[in-house]
């Protein structure tokens, strides 16, 4: 069945893992957590995974169990000089233009976020649109039900359709589940049933699809 559509992710997927942004925004996850509610770091760092094993984010663990307010959170959280991380990636601009699909951002931050970063990046025009957490009700990727969102604001094409591309291997799993053919991006994943190609950095994606 011909690919019609690609569902991406953001952070650490469109741009490397390794730049440090991840760990500049998990640090404000952890420094928001312990302002909020004066835990220790220990307890933090357990809080945290434990929401992300049972929920897939922390803000998902956070709004059930803590009632925070999820705009307050998400600015916090990101409130970073990104340019310190981030640079234009022209290169990257020019492989998105040249995929024949089409192509949504797909990501569990919201939309300020994923705006800033396109924009810094350089390819904030290459997209249909973004499919943040606010857009799905803040359900989360892995849960089926953000799945199932996204492919309703993407106008419905069928999941077998459509090429889910992340970096968080649990994330896939369940796009695989769902029908999509998938793509793990920065990682060995080749060994995995629920990954299609597993590619060590995004500008390799064209090179997968043609085998999809």
């Amino acid at each position: 069945m011909a690919i019609s559509t690609l569902f991406i992710d953001l952070d650490g997927t469109l741009y490397p893992g390794d730049n440090g942004l991840w760990e500049a925004i998990r640090d404000r996850m952890n420094l928001y957590i312990k302002q909020r509610f004066g835990m220790q770091d220990e307890e933090v760092m357990s809080l945290r995974h434990s929401y992300y094993q049972k929920y897939g984010t922390t803000l998902k663990g956070l709004q059930i169990h803590y009632q925070v307010d999820a705009d307050e959170y998400l600015a916090f959280v990101h409130d970073l000089p990104l340019h310190k991380f981030i640079q234009p990636a022209p290169r990257l601009r020019q492989m998105l233009l040249s995929l024949p699909y089409q192509r949504w951002i797909f990501t569990n931050a919201d939309s300020s976020h994923a705006i800033r970063v396109l924009e810094i990046l350089g390819v904030s025009d290459c997209f249909e649109g973004i499919i943040d957490v606010r857009a799905i009700d803040f359900a989360c990727k892995p849960e089926e039900i953000a799945y199932q969102r996204a492919l309703i604001l993407a106008g419905n094409p069928r999941a077998e359709q459509s090429v889910f591309v992340d970096d968080s291997a649990e994330n896939v799993k369940t796009a695989h589940k769902l029908g999509f053919r998938t793509i793990l991006v920065g990682s060995d994943g080749d060994h995995l049933a629920h990954v299609d190609f597993a590619i060590p950095n995004f500008l390799r994606l064209p090179e997968v699809l043609l085998r999809l």
